[in-house]
């Protein structure tokens, strides 16, 4: 699968770049037209690979976020504040987005990038995640965007080897530095999280002492609640 990732780094660079946006900005609307054509609720139906793209395991969403730091967040707000790029089903349709992105390293404040299969909200009260817990690593000022390139890749080509466990991925952009977290839904499986921590080490390279923090989401509703003094919160 990387070596798939590796052949495709290049496909979108270059002048034809502003086309190939614009040419899948209107397949987009095409499919968009064709799936609320298809169905009767509301529900968005998950977008699928092109004729001879390299399907993924699972449909993905890129998902951004940024706020005033200091400012308390409620559930409500951090879920209004939370803007959806958009989702792949392919190789090549990670390759689409993830090239005209700006890269973590060049944020600037109190920014996020997540990554979660479809369906699944970057929130802690989300079904998929109110069971789980994150793998946290931070790292200092210019090595976020080489790790979470490096995180997503191994994340999109299945080398955690946990089966449907991993829900998601996140790059937290700070002024004093960046934090990278990988997310899953048993927090209760150690032998799970601890599957992931090996492979969160050997995808980044991390050097051994380098610090690694695992969290359960209810520790971090917990922590939130008592620190703002709100319920159900979702901040960061």
């Amino acid at each position: 699968m990387n070596n798939k990732f590796d052949a495709l780094k290049d496909d979108d660079s270059g002048d034809h770049e502003q086309n190939e946006e614009n040419s899948a900005q209107k397949d987009g609307e095409k499919e968009k037209t064709e799936r609320d054509k298809s169905q009767s609720g509301g529900k968005r139906k998950a977008v699928v690979p092109g004729p001879a793209e390299h399907p993924l395991q699972y449909n993905y969403t890129f998902w951004y976020s940024r706020r005033t730091p200091g400012r308390p967040t409620s559930s409500q707000s951090y879920e209004q504040n939370i803007k959806q790029i958009g989702t792949f089903a392919s190789v090549e349709q990670f390759w689409r987005f993830y090239s005209h992105m700006v890269r973590p390293g060049d944020l600037t404040g109190h920014s996020d990038f997540h990554l979660f299969k479809e369906g699944i909200k970057p929130m802690w009260e989300d079904d998929a995640n109110k069971n789980g817990g994150k793998w946290i690593i931070r790292l200092r000022k210019g090595l976020a965007s080489r790790c979470w390139e490096n995180l997503i890749l191994a994340m999109l080509g299945e080398q955690f080897m946990v089966g449907e466990e991993i829900c998601g991925a996140v790059v937290s952009v700070r002024f004093q530095e960046d934090i990278i977290s990988i997310w899953n839904k048993t927090a209760s499986d150690q032998a799970t999280t601890a599957r992931i921590r090996d492979t969160l080490r050997r995808v980044l390279n991390l050097p051994p002492n380098t610090i690694m923090e695992y969290k359960t989401h209810t520790d971090s509703i917990k922590a939130w609640e008592e620190f703002h003094g709100l319920v159900n919160s979702s901040g960061r």
